[in-house]
């Protein structure tokens, strides 16, 4: 009995190790072509007329949150956006969603008009910081590095514990020596 017992959960334990293996490997191959270190410079301007770019966010975290409107799963996120965004920065970046009329359209149909968005009609902004497939969020520290990135759908308890590791925790930026104390 024992024997029999214990074969089983010796299978079922390998089995969870294959799929949470199998899980790790799509979000690597997923996540191949995101940039990281220091986040890309850009310039741009949000559907409101402001003019926004990275150095606008310098001391403090951002996520930039990029989603698409033909994007079912990007549609699950929109309520952890919004809840996200009444306690840190975001920006996102409306990816292949037709022209600002449009997509003015949209975040109006679906109630996420207060999101500071960039249209990337032609992909641009996206290729910048390599994303290849909607929903992408990925989160700036305060000295402009990505510290994570993530592609596909995530939790907004997992999104804001990244914001606080990144706000809480900064990275020196590459090339910036460390700080010398005298003894």
């Amino acid at each position: 009995m024992n024997r029999i017992f214990g074969k089983k959960w010796f299978r079922i334990t390998l089995e969870i190790i294959f799929v949470i293996g199998i899980i790790f490997i799509v979000r690597a191959w997923q996540q191949r072509n995101l940039v990281d270190g220091v986040a890309p410079s850009f310039q741009n301007v949000l559907l409101n007329g402001e003019t926004v770019n990275l150095e606008d966010y310098k001391g403090k975290p951002v996520l930039i949150h990029f989603w698409a409107e033909w994007c079912p799963f990007c549609k699950l996120e929109e309520g952890s956006i919004t809840s996200i965004q009444k306690d840190w920065s975001i920006l996102t970046v409306a990816y292949q969603s037709g022209d600002q009329e449009s997509v003015t359209q949209h975040m109006q149909e679906r109630g996420i008009q207060s999101w500071p968005t960039i249209v990337d009609q032609d992909g641009r902004l996206a290729d910048l910081f390599g994303v290849k497939g909607v929903p992408t969020s990925i989160i700036v520290d305060g000295d402009g590095n990505i510290r994570f990135s993530e592609v596909g759908l995530t939790s907004e308890w997992g999104l804001r514990i990244r914001l606080w590791w990144a706000n809480k925790f900064s990275k020196k930026p590459e090339g910036v020596p460390a700080l010398k104390l005298k003894p």
